[in-house]
């Protein structure tokens, strides 16, 4: 087969870049589906997360069996899967909780910070350096995420820095993605970390029960109508993710990066359309902070990763 030229090479980048567009445009839309389920339908944070990892790794199984056949779902690194599907359960339960009394925009302005702690924690274990222009970069952006919160804590106090407990274990799983995916195919993956935090939610919620704690109760709605909305939840969550793969695929991470802000201006507009909500001048102030940081940031890990001839990590693919 004989090399892409440069120009096939760009087509490739772009309709990769295409394809994250449009993963952005819908992860706001399940958010949305997500915080409605919980405002108008009386679910909880940690039910709204069980039944998307739920529908996440059933949705796995017949492209699994198409694709690879039963040999796909077997990986070398079963137990690092399964781990990452329990932070990526605990990451749903406590998101999903915050967008119960938070606009939905200034939950995903602060879950933006993740990126930038995966440079953190990438330095205990992954043994990687980082200089105080990176060290300054992610104070900053973490200054902008406090801006946005500022609000919503003098309401709810600590319940605010949820999306900041998320954004954590999300830079964990995504961590923990580069030892995960050795030997396994990306869908086993998905499946995989879908069944790990559908179990691990369902434990936590079982364990919750004598405690009566609002965001981990079993509180299945009545409303026939709720549950094409929590079907559409599943069948939304797992499309996004399909299609983040599927960008990540046909381009390379240093080009992808800086789009994955564009999230946030979906996630603006989708709080408008379904909630009426718009950021205030405050939070308008924290989210231009939190994107301009994390690009900044993105630009110094680009250089220092081309100086050392290799690629640059993936910023935030779920």
């Amino acid at each position: 087969m004989s090399p892409a030229s440069p120009s096939d090479l760009s087509a490739r980048s772009l309709r990769g870049i295409a394809i994250l567009l449009m993963a952005g445009a819908i992860f706001p839309v399940l958010d949305a589906g997500g915080k409605v389920l919980i405002t108008n339908h009386g679910m909880s944070g940690a039910e709204v997360a069980l039944v998307r990892l739920v529908q996440q790794a059933l949705w796995m199984v017949p492209f699994l069996l198409w694709r690879r056949g039963v040999g796909g779902f077997r990986t070398p690194q079963l137990g690092l899967n399964l781990l990452r599907g329990a932070l990526l359960g605990v990451g749903g339960i406590l998101f999903f909780a915050a967008l119960g009394f938070m606009p939905l925009a200034d939950a995903v302005a602060i879950f933006m910070i993740a990126p930038m702690l995966q440079v953190l924690l990438a330095v205990p274990i992954l043994k990687e350096p980082i200089g105080w222009k990176r060290i300054l970069a992610i104070l900053i952006g973490l200054v902008g995420a406090l801006v946005i919160v500022r609000p919503s804590y003098a309401i709810f106090g600590l319940a605010s820095l949820l999306p900041l407990a998320t954004a954590f274990l999300v830079s964990l799983y995504i961590i923990l993605s580069r030892f995960a995916s050795r030997g396994t195919d990306p869908l086993a993956m998905m499946f995989h970390a879908g069944t790990g935090g559908a179990v691990t939610v369902a434990v936590i919620m079982v364990l919750a029960m004598p405690f009566d704690i609002g965001i981990l109760a079993f509180s299945w709605p009545s409303e026939g109508r709720a549950f094409w909305l929590v079907l559409g939840v599943g069948v939304v969550g797992t499309l996004a993710h399909l299609l983040t793969l599927e960008a990540y695929a046909r381009a390379p991470a240093a080009v992808l990066a800086p789009f994955n802000y564009a999230e946030l201006i979906f996630a603006i507009i989708a709080g408008y359309l379904f909630f009426g909500d718009l950021p205030d001048r405050i939070r308008w102030i924290g989210m231009v902070i939190v994107i301009v940081s994390g690009l900044v940031l993105y630009w110094l890990e680009r250089r220092s990763h081309r100086r050392r001839q290799v690629p640059a990590p993936v910023p935030n693919a779920l």
